[in-house]
């Protein structure tokens, strides 16, 4: 399944596409952004479950953002996911 998601624009990605298999993430794209950070993270969760990698990325802050590129992927994961149960 591919989910696209438009993050906030609080932080300098534009968009995000997840490829899943079931509950697995297969490959991640971020639009924009610091490179070397998006594309790291995106390899780093490449094969974990979508769980583990919403815990570990939920909540990472940008400077004074309040929110990060990292933990905007975990919104749209944990908006992945419900549209994987919608579909079971």
């Amino acid at each position: 399944m591919e989910y696209r998601f438009k993050p906030s624009e609080k932080v300098c990605s534009q968009e995000m596409i997840i490829e899943l298999d079931g509950d697995v993430i297969q490959k991640v794209t971020i639009v924009g952004g610091c490179a070397g950070n998006t594309v790291g993270v995106s390899h780093l969760i490449q094969g974990m479950k979508i769980d583990e990698a919403i815990e570990r990325l939920k909540g990472i802050p940008c400077g004074y953002k309040g929110t990060s590129c990292p933990d905007q992927l975990s919104i749209a994961l944990v908006e992945a996911k419900s549209k994987l149960k919608g579909k079971s």
